[in-house]
């Protein structure tokens, strides 16, 4: 029998149900702070995703799924922010007023090790504010976070905050970090001895329980920003602290792309485990530069998990929508008749299944197995008279009404 891949899997019902609650939550958060959907292929060229997220980086020379087609390399997209950075650049969106608030919900692919939350085809819900180096932009960005998961009924979740830098002062720090690392790296494990001679910056951000000793032991970040990053780290922070929105600074947080600069920020909930977090963004200010524009195009956005998260919440969230209306037909004319009858209540706004032509036991027990909240039956009298028996599964109670008072009452108000 053939198998989902290794690393993939299938979302069935009731599963699929939470999925859909959670991103009809996730868009009405965005609809609220005036964001709007974006929608980029699955793959780009190679080199976008290589200028952007960084040669060095585990998922540029390890986990991307790469095929040549015709002479052009092309991958799947391992992460979304460059592909809208690209749709933004190459349809010059920033000719647009006001700044650009994009979202998007889709898969995403790495060929990682499968784990508890983590899919080689996972999904993300992320946005992305770009035209504004502004701290308060970062802020509200913060916040809408914060009211989705919130809405999404995430608990006992924390949020983790840092300041990685830029350009000016980011150099200077790294070449502190090399220089630490000249005489411990050897003790660290196989990934982080690789990273020191490549992207030392990566270190930090290492879950490997016997490197965390030397790790705590290396600098702070932020004892080497510049003046202008240290005033919007403050700025940041105390925008947050008006909102009432608890934090804590974790100098030690960075983000596994190269393209992040200044604000970075984390949420992570316990439940999940060693791979414990649920979403993760910052400040990407010299992103659109790096893809080759000569015009700037600040901006700050996040990508949420969404499988973690749903694992996190599923309890929450749990169970199909109930069915509405199971349609009981007690012979052929009537299931011909109850045919018609269903499309005119579906028209009207009615979620309403229609059951084989048999006995009336028979179908209240898969009512019953189904959590109809109601059974229609139609018969011959029922045919007759025009008027059909609505029977509420929950009370017992039983009663008479037409079409029309069906439509009243089952649709669309």
């Amino acid at each position: 029998m053939i198998r989902a891949v290794r690393g993939t899997r299938d979302i069935l019902p009731p599963a699929s149900a939470v999925w859909n609650r959670l991103e009809a939550i996730a868009r009405e958060i965005f609809r609220r702070y005036n964001y709007h959907e974006i929608r980029t292929p699955v793959f780009e060229e190679t080199r976008l995703f290589a200028r952007s997220v960084g040669e060095e980086t585990d998922i540029v020379s390890k986990e991307m799924y790469t095929f040549e087609d015709h002479g052009e390399s092309l991958t799947l997209r391992p992460e979304a922010t460059a592909s809208v950075i690209r749709a933004y650049l190459e349809h010059r969106l920033d000719q647009r007023p006001g700044l650009q608030k994009l979202y998007y919900l889709g898969p995403m692919f790495r060929r990682e090790r499968p784990q508890k939350g983590r899919y080689r085809q996972f999904y993300q819900i992320g946005a992305e504010a770009i035209g504004s180096d502004s701290p308060a932009i970062d802020a509200e960005v913060i916040e809408m976070v914060v009211e989705f998961l919130e809405a999404a009924k995430l608990t006992d979740s924390t949020l983790l905050l840092n300041s990685v830098g830029c350009p000016e002062c980011r150099p200077g720090f790294v070449a502190r970090l090399r220089e630490e690392l000249r005489d411990v790296a050897s003790q660290m494990c196989r990934d982080c001895q690789r990273r020191a001679q490549t992207n030392p910056l990566r270190i930090l951000d290492c879950k490997v329980p016997e490197d965390q000793p030397i790790i705590e032991r290396l600098p702070s970040i932020l004892d080497h920003l510049c003046p202008a990053c240290r005033d919007h780290f403050a700025a940041v922070r105390t925008m947050l602290d008006e909102r009432g929105i608890a934090y804590e600074v974790r100098p030690r947080l960075v983000r596994g792309l190269d393209y992040y600069m200044r604000t970075t920020f984390e949420i992570v909930h316990g439940a999940l485990g060693a791979q414990n977090s649920v979403l993760g963004g910052g400040r990407y200010d010299g992103l659109a530069e790096a893809l080759g524009s000569k015009t700037a195009a600040p901006g700050i956005g996040f990508s949420i998990g969404e499988d973690r998260l749903v694992m996190t919440v599923e309890d929450k969230h749990a169970g199909l929508d109930p069915l509405e209306l199971l349609i009981a037909p007690m012979d052929e004319r009537a299931y011909r008749h109850s045919a018609l009858l269903a499309r005119e209540l579906r028209r009207a706004g009615a979620a309403a299944e229609l059951a084989a032509e048999g006995r009336l036991k028979r179908t209240l027990d898969l009512a019953n197995r189904l959590g109809a909240q109601y059974v229609l039956i139609v018969g011959e009298n029922e045919i007759s008279s025009g008027r059909y028996a609505l029977k509420d599964m929950r009370s017992g109670e039983q009663q008479s009404l037409s079409r029309e008072e069906l439509a009243g009452r089952f649709g669309d108000q």
